[in-house]
């Protein structure tokens, strides 16, 4: 039985992980906090209700192309113009930019939950011993792995990742040498948008509907889990957010029938104790560390 709310919990947490990893990735690299990217994880969840009935490559490669051309148009037409303005002043854009999207996906999609299919082949269950494992859950598991070996190689091979570490190092030092800011922090938020597409693909095929407010749960997620990891320090989101995963799947199992509706209450309890030993997160760093 324990062993099976283990799995069940790794499952939870590997997705946890994934929602942290796009968060953390853009404040590393322009301190940028930025919760309108549960938002994004929203618009993707609407994409797949458009692309439903497509082929199973169409609808993800379409959410992720949508998902992608609005975290660019975030950048570019709210982000870039406040760049340069206190860190409370692009604090207060990303609030505001959270909450037309939320408003326009109302007015777009209206305020009921619009139903979504459910993907039948990934409630597939295997049995191993006495453990039963979805391919809902094997899914989660091997894209966490995916992402996390793809972002520690783009980080530490490829010329754009040297340059987005270089750029939260000293973003003065990197222009003198001929690195653009643009490209770099557009970069930065087509992973950003990369990773929210990949979330609502996760996140929405074990749920039944999609609404407005549906990003509201992934981005205090995200930001929970980034702060206990670690700011700037993507390896301690990933972390944080898998605690959290892991955490709460336990504490739902666990607990006492009466007191599992505490269980958000209990997790928070956690996170408070953790920022109490340790302030600074897990894994404080500065810039983007993998």
């Amino acid at each position: 039985m324990y062993l099976q709310y283990t799995v069940d919990a790794i499952g939870t947490g590997a997705l946890y992980a994934i929602m942290t990893l796009g968060l953390a990735l853009v404040f590393s690299v322009m301190g940028l906090m930025n919760f309108a990217y549960g938002q994004l994880v929203m618009i993707g969840g609407f994409s797949m209700i458009l692309l439903r009935q497509t082929p199973t490559w169409v609808l993800v490669l379409g959410t992720i192309i949508v998902v992608v051309i609005f975290s660019l148009l975030m950048e570019r037409l709210a982000f870039r113009p406040v760049r340069t303005a206190t860190a409370m002043t692009m604090l207060i854009t990303s609030f505001a930019l959270s909450e037309l999207l939320q408003q326009a996906a109302r007015i777009a999609f209206g305020a009921n939950p619009k139903p979504l299919e459910q993907f039948e082949l990934l409630s597939t269950q295997f049995e191993v011993g006495s453990i039963f494992i979805s391919l809902q859950t094997l899914t989660v598991i091997v894209t966490t792995l995916v992402v996390l070996v793809g972002l520690a190689v783009l980080l530490r091979k490829t010329n754009i990742g040297i340059q987005l570490r270089a750029s939260t190092e000293d973003v003065g030092m990197a222009s003198l040498v001929g690195i653009r800011p643009n490209r770099v922090i557009a970069t930065a938020f087509v992973i950003s948008g990369i990773l929210a597409a990949i979330v609502a693909m996760l996140f929405f095929s074990s749920r039944t509907n999609v609404s407005w407010s549906s990003g509201q749960s992934v981005v205090l997620i995200a930001f929970v889990g980034a702060v206990i990891g670690g700011l700037g320090s993507l390896s301690g989101a990933a972390l944080g957010g898998f605690l959290m995963g892991f955490a709460y799947t336990m504490l739902n199992a666990l607990l006492p029938i009466d007191l599992r509706v505490f269980a958000d209450a209990f997790l928070y309890t956690l996170v408070i104790v953790v920022l109490l030993v340790r302030p600074s997160g897990l894994i404080a760093a500065k810039g983007v560390r993998v």
